[in-house]
């Protein structure tokens, strides 16, 4: 199964094209690969709404004005795939509680979410809602579609009330994400977007900030008179 097969190198998919998709193609190089900074994509596709047990359609349209995290995932019925769920589906209501969207997506059909979810021990008393991307579109969308296999990799891209992704994680298929660090870096990711100042590594709630908004000058080049290396890793 490819959630959790070894690592191997992704092939480019050959494909004869015509000039002007050599063109389109040769522009698309030229483009950072990475979500940051860049407005969510439009798109639509048929659910699963574990909470209700009820098919439904979900857009991006549903998340606009909401902190959102769109979290892809390779194949129902693998081995990591069902930790990770699990994972984020325990923290439902602390990420709620910091008013935060959760749509889970694989390429599977509705059909087989459902069946996942009702099969598997550790999805008992799911919340969350799963994204059937059969036509793989949204995963092309987002940079995450490994074309040969046919699956998603395991990307999760955290965007703003106003669409636009402020981080995102993708990696291969062995090793599940951390919803710890995650649900981290929403804390930190709203902290600086209300206040104005700028989060140091590992920042938790309570922890030392970085006042850029009025002390910026004095603070360049002399960060360490503002936080120690102890501070940041306490």
């Amino acid at each position: 199964m490819s959630c959790d097969t070894g690592i191997k190198a992704r092939k480019p998919v050959k494909k004869e094209s015509t000039i002007s998709q050599q063109y389109e193609q040769s522009e698309k190089k030229s483009m950072s690969s990475s979500m940051v900074r860049q407005e969510m994509p439009s798109f639509t596709l048929d659910a699963y709404d574990a909470k209700s047990g009820h098919f439904i359609s979900a857009s991006s349209d549903d998340y606009k004005g909401k902190w959102a995290v769109i979290c892809f995932y390779p194949a129902d019925f693998t081995f990591v795939c069902p930790t990770e769920i699990a994972a984020m589906n325990a923290k439902y209501d602390e990420f709620q509680k910091l008013g935060v969207e959760i749509l889970a997506i694989s390429v599977d059909s509705k059909f087989s979410h459902k069946r996942f979810v009702e099969t598997e021990p550790l999805l008992a008393g799911l919340q969350l809602t799963i994204g059937a991307d059969t036509t793989k579109a949204v995963s092309q969308m987002f940079g995450v579609l490994v074309e040969e296999e046919g699956v998603a990799l395991r990307g999760r891209f955290l965007f703003n009330p106003d669409g636009i992704c402020v981080a995102q994680e993708v990696q291969a298929d062995s090793v599940g994400r951390n919803v710890n660090e995650f649900l981290r870096q929403v804390e930190a990711w709203q902290y600086a977007t209300k206040t104005g100042e700028v989060c140091p590594a590992g920042w938790r709630p309570g922890k030392k900030t970085l006042p850029v908004n009025t002390d910026a000058e004095q603070m360049t080049g002399r960060v360490g008179d503002y936080i120690t290396i102890e501070e940041i890793l306490s």
